[in-house]
């Protein structure tokens, strides 16, 4: 069987190599054509470079991609030389993006229409589970598809949760993201507060560490802050439009979400001071900003 994979940015570029690492045939498309030519040519006898996403429809059996946003998803796959204009009866696309749950039903149905299959795959773990093939995937959609699928989502995740039908796989990633982001935001308020007050920002996660507020995220960004290494592994840019998709299902479902319409606020006013592409530990310096103090290893 063929696959194809469409996009090859900082998540798609490794998780496209994991499957080809697997000895999986992979047709290649990304905007940056230079990209799915240098994998192509790093697996010349598995990988080929396709032109559009129509070119990768055209051969492959099972495609994923991997995208920014609804936008460049809905344009991949719906647009003019995208995959739906030459998808093969029976075909599945598989959406790893991060998109809207009101897109995830339309390209289901558009798709339907031609006898394909949709399921919607966010994934989580940023650039270090997509190197490793560790990432956790969210799968809404066909559980009859799902179980075709599922052996060639293993060489790149090691979590794979079935959540429901169409679009419930979204629900459940921008949950995770809803509650990873309010998180940061707690973690970055307590530290300027703790940082300004005169604690060691490393006595204060080791504190952190040994008590009810341990956090995974915390322990794993908090170095990153203190040695001022903002690099991305997920981008500020990627985490304000995710906080969007969540206010817009919530508006959807009528569901009040205090907390995050807040943390949307911080992280725009992080991106109109230039840190848009940083990771997203970077949101700490607008709060470092406003009370004169920068959250960093005490020099010995």
């Amino acid at each position: 069987m063929t696959l194809g994979f469409l996009g090859l940015g900082i998540m798609g570029y490794p998780m496209a190599r994991n499957l080809l690492a697997a000895g999986h045939r992979v047709a290649l498309w990304s905007h940056t054509a230079s990209k799915s030519a240098q994998l192509a040519a790093a697996h010349p006898d598995l990988a080929t470079a396709c032109a559009t996403p129509a070119d990768v429809a055209s051969a492959a059996d099972i495609i994923f991609l991997c995208v920014g946003d609804t936008a460049m998803s809905e344009t991949v796959t719906l647009g003019d030389a995208g995959l739906l204009s030459t998808i093969r009866p029976g075909a599945v696309v598989v959406d790893c993006s991060t998109v809207s749950v009101a897109y995830a039903h339309r390209a289901a149905a558009a798709l339907a229409a031609k006898q394909a299959h949709f399921l919607d795959a966010p994934c989580t773990g940023s650039r270090p589970g997509a190197e490793g093939g560790t990432l956790t995937f969210m799968i809404g959609g066909d559980p009859v598809i799902y179980e075709k699928v599922k052996i060639y989502l293993e060489p790149m995740g090691k979590q794979l949760y079935y959540c429901g039908g169409t679009a419930k796989g979204l629900h459940a990633k921008l949950t995770q993201n809803l509650i990873l982001s309010n998180l940061l935001q707690a973690f970055n308020e307590g530290m300027v507060l703790s940082t300004r007050a005169g604690v060691d920002p490393e006595l204060m996660l080791e504190i952190l560490n040994n008590s009810a507020a341990r956090s995974g995220l915390v322990s794993f960004k908090a170095p990153y802050v203190f040695r001022r290494d903002f690099s991305t592994n997920f981008s500020v840019r990627w985490m304000h439009k995710d906080i969007g998709l969540m206010l817009e299902s919530a508006s959807e479902l009528d569901v009040p979400l205090p907390l995050t319409g807040l943390t949307h606020q911080l992280f725009q006013m992080a991106i109109a001071e230039g840190h848009a592409e940083e990771d997203i530990c970077s949101t700490i310096k607008v709060l470092e900003r406003m009370a004169g103090v920068e959250v960093k290893k005490v020099a010995e």
